[in-house]
């Protein structure tokens, strides 16, 4: 027999402390009935003998320790899937936000997932092409990763983001077995209107599922919105086959909804007062990419971050970085210069990259084409740190080639439009073009062969 309590111990911002509970679970979801006919969600995140604490989804506004009971459910949070959610929208714990009624599934799935058994995983292999070249050749995305994109206040992550919801495709996939699961975390309402009006505008609303948390709403159901989007990105990948990208962004958002929680539970906190155990909570979302052994289906993570004042080594970008393989660095002084994507590329990195590209995934000349567009492009930034000192005029004819290579590669290679799609081919060949205004001799990254065969000298 369920018992209901009827007297709450304290209320606290976005919590509410019950004594003398039986048999509660950590992570179980309490109905909190209000003046006995309104109900609000919860969950149980700490139990200290027979005091129990739980978060509330919604606002606690009207809760008082009288008028208010508890009924533990005696189960996680779930929420109901099936291929109908494609196209669909929802909040941050899984209900409908679109008018377009309810989902009804025979079968509801935990959010809190399970982690997959590093036995079963599979290496990732194959790329994901996004159109966007500075990705797509220099920091390639590869089916099953998590590569997060570090921006700052400001600058275009969310442009980039639709960009790449717009055109990432699969080699091999079609629009019937890849789909986009978008998590919003934290945004303002005219950012959530651009997501969804660009996705309808440009066609590709019903391969995509939102999951939007909105500035105003709860801070808890901000940490379940990421963990929803997950759930379903797992359904969709393991139980129906199919490929799936997860988009998240402002992770930022959602650490400081954890600092927000971790405050008002007293606990100690780390640095800059967020709590000790975020590198594990991240962690248990980002581990949740990957592809399985025996499973047609993969998960990859393209989680979006602002660093604080563009610091890189704030706790949130710092222990992303040491979770995910790699990250790609959008650059404030390439935004001022009117480059789009302003993508810096020398910080940006994928450390898979290397697995799912060259002969048999993209072409065979990508990976030293790559190394040398990296190594002449770190040269530019030498250059231009001379010329501060001697001005251009003094330079060498070698280093003004340079110059012209750097001039280039940002006007023509990182530079293109929010409607450009650039295939993997394009893109290859856009980068032997460039690499033409240094002479042959300078190409020490590239085989002779591969200067033979695509070089345009």
């Amino acid at each position: 027999m369920k018992k209901e309590y009827l007297l709450l111990d304290k209320i606290e911002g976005p919590l509410v402390m019950l004594s003398k509970v039986e048999n509660a679970v950590y992570d179980e979801i309490i109905d909190i009935v209000v003046d006995g006919k309104r109900t609000k969600k919860g969950k149980i995140v700490k139990i200290e003998e027979d005091k129990v604490i739980a978060q509330v989804f919604e606002s606690t506004a009207g809760l008082s320790l009288h008028n208010t009971s508890v009924r533990f459910t005696g189960k996680p949070l779930e929420i109901p899937l099936s291929k109908e959610i494609l196209g669909r929208t929802f909040n941050g714990i899984g209900e409908p936000i679109d008018q377009a009624g309810e989902i009804y599934s025979t079968q509801s799935y935990s959010v809190n997932g399970r982690p997959i058994n590093p036995v079963a995983r599979i290496y990732p292999r194959d790329y994901i092409q996004t159109g966007i070249s500075s990705i797509d050749a220099l920091t390639t995305l590869i089916r099953g990763q998590k590569l997060p994109i570090f921006s700052g206040n400001g600058l275009p992550h969310n442009e980039l983001a639709v960009q790449i919801v717009r055109q990432a495709k699969i080699q091999g996939a079609g629009n019937d077995n890849f789909a986009i699961v978008f998590a919003a975390l934290g945004v303002k309402h005219d950012d959530a209107d651009y997501f969804r009006r660009s996705f309808e505008e440009s066609g590709v609303l019903e391969k995509v599922v939102m999951y939007v948390n909105l500035a105003d709403d709860p801070i808890v159901e901000r940490i379940i919105a990421p963990r929803s989007a997950l759930t379903a990105a797992e359904y969709l990948a393991f139980e129906e086959g199919m490929h799936i990208l997860v988009i998240m962004t402002d992770m930022t958002s959602y650490c400081e909804a954890l600092r927000e929680v971790s405050s008002a539970r007293e606990e100690v906190p780390s640095r800059k007062g967020y709590p000790g155990y975020m590198y594990s909570d991240l962690a248990s979302l980002y581990e949740r990419a990957g592809m399985m052994r025996g499973r047609e289906g993969s998960i990859t993570q393209l989680p979006i971050l602002s660093m604080p004042n563009d610091d890189i080594t704030h706790p949130v970008p710092d222990l992303t970085g040491y979770i995910t393989e790699g990250q790609i660095v959008i650059g404030r002084d390439l935004y001022q210069r009117n480059i789009y994507p302003p993508i810096n590329i020398l910080p940006s990195l994928s450390r898979l990259m290397k697995d799912g590209i060259g002969e048999g995934y993209t072409r065979e000349d990508h990976g030293d084409l790559a190394n040398q567009l990296f190594a002449s492009y770190s040269h530019v930034q030498d250059v231009r740190a001379l010329v501060q000192v001697i001005g251009e005029d003094d330079l060498s004819e070698l280093d003004k080639k340079y110059m012209e290579f750097g001039k280039l590669f940002e006007a023509k290679y990182v530079t293109q439009g929010f409607d450009e799609n650039r295939s993997m081919e394009e893109t290859l060949d856009l980068a032997w073009e460039i690499l033409s205004v240094l002479p042959k001799e300078e190409l020490d990254r590239l085989n002779p062969k591969y200067i033979e065969k695509y070089g345009k000298w």
